[in-house]
């Protein structure tokens, strides 16, 4: 277990930090000087620029204006960085008239879960929506995107982008029509199927260099000083000594259950030759 107080974390100095986070022993790409756009806090907190929030959500959605949009007064976060149904989001925006919502997530790592961590983000956000409008109101909630931008092609069809909705199975060209609407982005993408604006953004996900776009010179400055950003390192910090106290203490918690077990098992087993 890590030899911290977690309740006291706060008041911890920089250097005090530092040392509790080389006794992780994280991989090198997970070090504050190491971590890029992928990274999941990195990229939470590039995108609290609302400028270049919209310009990302516009490559994404091309179809859709992408007007002004703002965060939720209360972010959806907690001190551990999850919502009251246990989902935490890399960033959340609602359009300036409420009547769309956008959920975008890095994923780095291959699970296999994400379409139904796609249904999971959809009931977060319907569930907000309805403590906000009574059952009379449905035709008020919001249309809800959830993104998700992977550096791993998850269907393996080389497409850059993967767009789902609720359509009929009878009749694939009648959609439910319930708001809810998922994609999966591809930096891995192979087809000709996306804007080059889209593509040179995947290209940045991906790690490859990306010249003559504006937009993706404003991303690279933003990491440069994200990384040289004090507060968030201090941040990142103590967000990796709690989780990883968690992981440590599951990972006891487990040990022990198995130990219990063993020890009953041999019990019974002596018991029975005996």
């Amino acid at each position: 277990m890590l030899n911290i107080n977690l309740d006291d974390l706060e008041s911890k100095s920089d250097l005090e930090l530092e040392l509790e986070m080389q006794k992780l022993n994280l991989p090198d790409e997970l070090k504050w000087e190491n971590l890029t756009f992928t990274n999941d806090f990195i990229f939470g907190k590039i995108m609290r620029n609302i400028t270049l929030c919209r310009e990302l959500l516009q490559r994404v959605l091309p179809d859709i204006k992408i007007g002004r949009i703002v965060f939720p007064e209360v972010q959806k976060s907690s001190k551990d960085g999850f919502d009251e149904l246990g989902v935490r989001f890399d960033f959340y925006v609602k359009s300036g008239d409420g009547t769309k919502i956008y959920n975008v997530e890095m994923q780095t790592v291959n699970k296999k879960n994400l379409p139904k961590r796609s249904r999971a983000y959809h009931i977060s956000i319907g569930h907000e929506a309805l403590n906000k409008y009574t059952v009379k109101k449905y035709d008020k909630m919001p249309t809800a995107f959830v993104i998700f931008i992977c550096t791993f092609d998850l269907f393996k069809k080389g497409l850059h982008k993967y767009t789902f909705k609720n359509v009929c199975l009878e009749d694939k060209s009648l959609e439910l029509g319930d708001g809810a609407v998922t994609i999966f982005l591809n930096a891995k993408g192979k087809q000709d199927d996306v804007s080059p604006e889209l593509e040179h953004l995947l290209k940045f996900v991906a790690g490859k260099k990306v010249d003559g776009d504006p937009f993706i010179d404003k991303l690279d400055k933003e990491l440069k000083f994200a990384r040289k950003n004090s507060a968030w390192r201090r941040a990142y910090m103590m967000m990796s000594i709690r989780e990883q106290s968690k992981i440590m203490e599951a990972e006891e918690r487990a040990e022990k259950r198995g130990k219990k077990l063993g020890k009953e098992l041999g019990i019974a087993i002596g018991e029975e030759r005996g």
